[in-house]
């Protein structure tokens, strides 16, 4: 079983914090936390850059043809069941009349909506009932913080790294 260490840098200005995330990131460490005070756009630059598409468009995606399915079946069932004719069209078949259409686009537009939040929160791992280790009080008030999640034998490296960029305290 691999065991991960968690190295946290405290720091008081945004370009140090962006330089040490920059170093991190050229040697190679993916896995961080990042903590601010207030949203930082250079730090939202240095993090997303080279991560993958979200896979929250998955979730939407399958709402939405689920939803336009249900419509389908849904407007079908209703005319079989009371006899409909809508726009001289047989009962069953492709729905191209502006009733149908009307309701299928409705039902898509809801279930993906619907899915796309339950994507969020399943994706996004919510809610979390309990505090991070490695976050601090002061991240809500003027200090930025950098959690680098690492094998324990790379983090005098990790250390190293936040000390040079110009961590006011370091601490695993």
């Amino acid at each position: 079983m691999a065991t991960t260490e968690t190295v946290l840098g405290v720091f008081a200005h945004v370009d140090t914090t962006v330089r040490a995330l920059e170093e991190l990131r050229a040697k190679g460490y993916h896995d961080l936390t990042v903590y601010t005070p207030v949203p930082v756009h250079e730090i939202e630059d240095v993090l997303e850059r080279d991560r993958p598409v979200s896979r929250v468009r998955i979730f939407t995606l399958i709402g939405s043809l689920i939803g336009l399915a249900s419509a389908w079946l849904l407007t079908q069932w209703t005319s079989m069941k009371w006899d409909l004719v809508v726009g001289g069209k047989p009962a069953i078949g492709l729905p191209v009349s502006p009733p149908y259409v009307v309701i299928m686009f409705e039902m898509m537009v809801l279930f993906g909506g619907v899915a796309t939040v339950i994507g969020m929160v399943v994706l996004g791992r919510l809610p979390r009932l309990r505090q991070s280790s490695s976050f601090d009080p002061r991240f809500t008030n003027d200090r930025f913080g950098v959690a680098v999640h690492c094998a324990p034998e790379r983090g005098a490296s990790v250390r190293d790294i936040l000390r040079h960029a110009g961590a006011d305290e370091v601490r695993a």
